[in-house]
């Protein structure tokens, strides 16, 4: 199990660089450069030049990229150039807002999508396993943005009884970017647990407990759910690392402050420092809980860490 465990925390360190040396290059052959934004159209090249060499951005991409990883292995992210203060700073004052939506999406997702496909695979082509369908089909088709409009256009200016700009200490502002957020892993949860559940019901041992007279409720607890939850715990890291890393979409949509807007506003400015630190902010929480993931799996059948 240990040499496992090693194994896997080894097969992250090239992943990280990957991830990390795709952003860097793509992020410098974008055209423009600081101060080639709509807002900063009157820096002139004397201040751009200045900035550049403050920041050591007129060094050779290779340097730039080693000397940017040697420091953020000591913690250093940089500082921002669009407002000056250290990139980490940045990143921990907006990761709780950015957390706390995407903490209730993930709780919202699994208290209506595991019950709604149990429910759908136990009344297989009946009303609800019908609606549960729909509410699949709508979820993953539809993107974030359009239902957001919807629910601003409805519940804030037609009804209004909830405020579309985000506001941290009311309860209400945290509704709708939670709902709009949960909608798309509600149907992915909803469509797994549904069909995890269908391929347990056609296990063999089911059959074998239902002729021995076991109640259903019995049978569906003890047998069906805790068979078919197995594969959720594929779905539910992968997801957690997302929804807690953020929503570009919906934090930009209700002027959330979360690490999500803050990413957006770099690239739009130019901000390398502060894209480089939201990509290895990012990539660091998806390789921890894949590697959470794995080394649960790992537990589970130890047959894995063969």
């Amino acid at each position: 199990m240990l040499t496992y465990i090693i194994r896997r925390v080894i097969s992250l360190i090239p992943v990280f660089i990957f991830v990390t040396l795709i952003t860097f290059v793509l992020m410098h052959a974008v055209k423009g450069g600081i101060g080639d934004t709509a807002n900063a159209k009157t820096v002139s090249p004397t201040v751009k030049r200045a900035i550049e060499a403050k920041y050591h951005l007129n060094d050779p991409l290779a340097k730039q990229y080693i000397d940017y990883i040697w420091n953020a292995l000591h913690g250093d992210l940089g500082m921002s150039f669009s407002t000056p203060v250290k990139v980490e700073t940045v990143l921990a004052k907006g990761f709780p807002y950015t957390a706390g939506v995407g903490i209730g999406a993930l709780i919202l997702s699994v208290v209506v999508g595991v019950p709604l496909g149990v429910l759908a695979a136990l009344n297989h082509n009946k009303l609800i396993d019908q609606i549960s369908l729909f509410i699949v089909t709508v979820g993953t088709s539809i993107p974030s943005f359009v239902i957001g409009l919807m629910a601003i256009l409805l519940f804030s200016v037609v009804f209004n009884i909830l405020p579309y700009q985000f506001q941290a200490t009311q309860w209400q502002s945290w509704v709708m970017p939670v709902v709009i957020l949960a909608l798309g892993p509600i149907a992915l949860m909803l469509r797994l647990t549904r069909a995890s559940t269908l391929d347990v019901l056609g296990e063999d041992y089911i059959r074998t407990a239902r002729a021995k007279g076991l109640p259903s409720l019995l049978i569906n607890w003890r047998h069906v759910l805790r068979n078919a939850l197995i594969p959720i715990a594929t779905l539910v890291g992968p997801l957690t690392a997302g929804l807690i890393t953020g929503s570009f979409i919906v934090e930009s949509l209700f002027g959330i402050q979360g690490i999500g807007r803050m990413f957006v506003t770099s690239v739009e400015k130019r901000d390398y420092a502060q894209l480089m630190g939201s990509t290895v902010f990012y990539t660091l929480v998806v390789v921890i809980f894949n590697l959470v993931v794995d080394l649960t799996y790992s537990f589970i059948d130890p047959r894995i860490a063969r």
